[in-house]
């Protein structure tokens, strides 16, 4: 299967309520973790986290998928090598 190296922008409001589901996910998909990085934004109660992966894009959009269905979570990213096998 092709897996693609790709970035993962999360950006989790109200992180202190909704970390405790961010992680969950990240846990269920940490196979695929390369490297995760986080910066708390304690003024205004807010994470940023990045990860980057090694994923087929079905994996990737179901991670994408069960984070954004989290309240106050949002999930961009960008695929930067193309179909790694």
């Amino acid at each position: 299967m092709k897996r693609d190296i790709c970035v993962v922008g999360v950006l989790v409001d109200e992180r202190s309520c909704h970390a405790p589901e961010v992680q969950e996910v990240f846990t269920k998909y940490g196979s695929h973790i390369l490297c995760r990085n986080g910066i708390p934004d304690p003024g205004r109660e807010r994470g940023i986290i990045t990860l980057t992966m090694q994923a087929r894009e079905d994996e990737r959009g179901s991670l994408e998928k069960e984070l954004s269905s989290i309240e106050g979570v949002k999930v961009r990213s960008l695929c930067l090598s193309e179909a790694i096998e």
